[in-house]
């Protein structure tokens, strides 16, 4: 090949990725809501984006004729689906959608069953009713169930794993000094796999198949057993019972009554044939993402150590805390942002399988008013991607190391980077100052916006200024596809806008310096959507709003611009004890707290904010973009000194605060340090931790294929 040809192909290179990606996605099928197949996806994706993907037309033939096959095996041999139906349990409501719907027999018992628990709620007019018979289940969008959703199986102890997605719809906002109340929570940190348990009265019906007969149905808890002419008997079963499916029970339903909590489990033995049918479901799907891999990419092996390392500590670091998050569906908190953007993502899912798409593109609110209009379409995307699950937003937790290393890497060398890493993935002290992976994880698993705007601006980061120190290229794609993350990133949290937009603006004005038109015109055309918050505004509610309407309350602008002049002048008076010099004192004191909210850490992040404002100011020894970075990074922090200071609103900034002391220790501080206290210094080196930390840095390298040669052995 010419290097034309070479350099062609590199360019079609991401989008070969993608393909071969797809082809693994389509093995697995929609919605990806089991561990499972979600497990394949995420080993398949860290092949394929760390491997060769091949150009030969007749392997990628090849291979969508295997996964053509896996699927139609899979429709053919599919286990037999059991229909599903759960909801939410209250009596009552304006619709009284449960007392027209539900069998009258299994009314009744749970009504009185919800009135001995519930005697003071009955009558009450509070908080959410159910409005149909069964919920909706993001499951079923792609199944057409006959009541919520249709499942291959039946085995739970624990609601929080079953994926009842009802329980985070905004209707049910109850908060927890009611009677009814939506969860309960264990504090201790080794309960990260029982953290939460479900309090709010539910039931789950299921409609069995004729091919289930002779399978075996045991349960823990209260059942309702379907007989003759619509009547259920009552099975109450504290500790544990077993009962056979017969033929005469094919098409007759079994409810599971669980209005009290974590009183309720079933597990059910499928016959010898729908376990034969649901082991070749698996392997055929196994099968196929397996030819794609085979086919279609060129594994490196060592390419694939640090990715999967990353990935495994961060699963260690977020099943510690909420393990849930993995592959369960927590019940979200009363007023918390998780409950109010899950839920308005579930009805926007629901107008768009209506048809209705304005409806959906209102997302709820004529004018955005809270601070992460974008989320409510973000988690409506994964509903029709990943069911009832949180793989989506798991996805992009799971990246962000990754990419972080990636960033780390182009402004330090190796073992900089992976030191960095590893602290920010692996050790909590990294919370003292540039935020911790920790913080990201938790924040996502409560369902808030700043994890993932902070993710899709990091992800964006070295299209924009360059993967090599070279700088950025002059093409189109990755100029547009940085700009659109960080358009994206701002429609999921306005306050990062001053970040984003001096970044972009350092970009544009190098790209108009240089004469890179096909560069400048992918910055410009990539970060228009961010004008989509200002149209929806517009359009749905009739006045300009750039970004959410909140932005001016006083409980969130503390310190308004027009504020700290006032300040200086009673300083300037000696009047110490002024208001906006009070005011202003305190702002500052709580913005250099940092990520940990510790006043004993001021005079640390003051330090990383002296050297940030060195490197962006007068760092004219660094890497034009490292001090685009710092500029736009300091931009963010005088955010700081106006608006409500909350630490996940600045995670961001003072990770990127880290890279650039980071960077400045690398390139000046230690020969500084070696300069003033040389004593010192050559005792801190020669320390055997010291060196044994680096050699262990050294290894690790090696043995990743960083830009070092095998490894002979590992660091004694």
């Amino acid at each position: 090949m010419t290097s034309s040809d070479t350099a062609r192909a590199g360019r079609f290179e991401p989008w070969r990725r993608l393909a071969a990606l797809a082809l693994a996605l389509a093995a697995v099928g929609l919605p990806v809501n089991h561990l499972f197949g979600y497990a394949l996806l995420v080993i398949a994706a860290v092949l394929i984006f760390t491997g060769e993907v091949t150009a030969r037309l007749k392997m990628w033939l090849a291979a969508a004729a295997v996964v053509a096959i896996a699927i139609a095996g899979q429709i053919v041999l599919a286990p037999p689906r059991i229909e599903e139906g759960h909801n939410l349990f209250r009596p009552g409501g304006p619709d009284k959608a449960l007392e027209r719907g539900l069998p009258a027999d299994a009314y009744r018992f749970m009504a009185a069953e919800y009135a001995a628990r519930y005697p003071k709620d009955l009558g009450s007019s509070g908080g959410g009713y159910p409005d149909r018979t069964f919920a909706f289940s993001a499951d079923g969008i792609f199944d057409s169930p006959k009541y919520s959703r249709r499942v291959s199986e039946i085995d739970f102890s624990d609601p929080v794993w079953l994926h009842l997605g009802f329980i985070n719809e905004a209707k049910y906002n109850f908060y927890d000094e009611g009677e009814l109340q939506r969860r309960s929570r264990d504090r201790r940190f080794w309960m990260g796999w029982r953290r939460w348990q479900l309090l709010l009265p539910w039931f789950v019906m299921y409609q069995m198949p004729a091919e289930f007969a002779g399978g075996e149905l045991c349960w823990r808890g209260t059942l309702l057993w379907e007989g003759e002419g619509e009547r259920f008997t009552p099975l109450r079963q504290p500790d544990g019972a077993c009962r056979t499916i017969e033929e005469n029970d094919a098409g007759r339903r079994i409810f599971g009554v669980a209005i009290k909590p974590g009183t309720l489990a079933m597990e059910l033995s499928p016959p010898l044939k729908v376990r034969i049918q649901q082991f070749a479901e698996n392997a055929l799907m196994l099968g196929g993402v397996l030819t794609v891999l085979g086919l279609l990419v060129r594994w490196r092996p060592r390419k694939t150590i640090l990715p999967f390392a990353l990935i495994a500590a961060s699963l260690l670091a977020i099943a510690v805390d909420d393990l849930s998050f993995i592959n369960g569906w927590r019940p979200y908190d009363g007023g918390d942002d998780g409950l109010i953007y899950e839920g308005w993502g579930r009805l926007i899912a629901q107008h768009l399988l209506h048809g209705d798409l304005m409806q959906a593109l209102r997302g709820q609110e004529n004018v955005f008013y809270y601070g992460g209009p974008g989320l409510r379409y973000f988690y409506a995307l994964e509903r029709f991607i990943f069911g009832d699950s949180h793989f989506g937003y798991l996805s992009l937790i799971l990246l962000f190391p990754i990419v972080c290393f990636a960033v780390f890497r182009r402004f330090l060398p190796p073992r900089w980077a992976l030191a960095l890493i590893i602290l920010f993935v692996a050790i909590p002290a990294g919370a003292l100052f540039g935020s911790s992976f920790f913080h990201y994880s938790a924040w996502a698993a409560r369902g808030f916006a700043d994890p993932a705007a902070a993710i899709l601006f990091t992800c964006g980061l070295l299209p924009i200024v360059g993967w090599m120190s070279a700088g950025p290229p002059n093409r189109f794609a990755p100029a547009f596809g940085g700009a659109l993350l960080f358009a994206l990133c701002v429609f999921l949290r306005p306050n990062l806008a001053p970040l984003a937009g001096v970044l972009l603006a350092g970009a544009g004005l190098a790209a108009l310096y240089q004469r890179q038109w096909p560069r400048l015109a992918g910055l410009c055309i990539g970060f228009v959507p961010v004008l989509s918050m200002a149209l929806h505004n517009w359009v749905f509610g009739g006045v300009f709003v750039p970004f959410s309407s909140n932005a001016n309350l006083p409980q969130v602008l503390l310190m308004p611009p027009a504020a700290w002049p006032m300040a200086l002048w009673e300083l300037l008076r000696l009047d110490f004890a002024g208001d906006h010099v009070s005011r202003a004192a305190s702002q500052i004191a709580r913005w250099l707290s940092g990520p940990a909210e510790s006043p004993l850490l001021i005079p640390l992040h003051a330090a990383g904010i002296i050297i940030l404002a060195y490197v962006a100011l007068r760092g004219r020894n660094f890497d034009s973009w490292l001090r685009l970075v710092a500029g736009a990074t300091l931009a963010q922090h005088l955010v700081s000194l106006c608006f409500l200071i909350s630490p996940r609103y600045f995670y961001l900034a003072w990770l990127l605060t880290a890279l650039v002391n980071a960077a400045w220790l690398h390139a000046e501080g230690v020969s500084l340090l070696r300069q003033r206290m040389p004593g010192w210094y050559e005792r801190t080196a020669k320390h055997p931790i010291a060196t044994r930390l680096a050699a262990a840095l050294n290894w690790l390298q090696c043995v990743m294929g960083i830009n070092g040669p095998e490894p002979r052995r590992a660091p004694a």
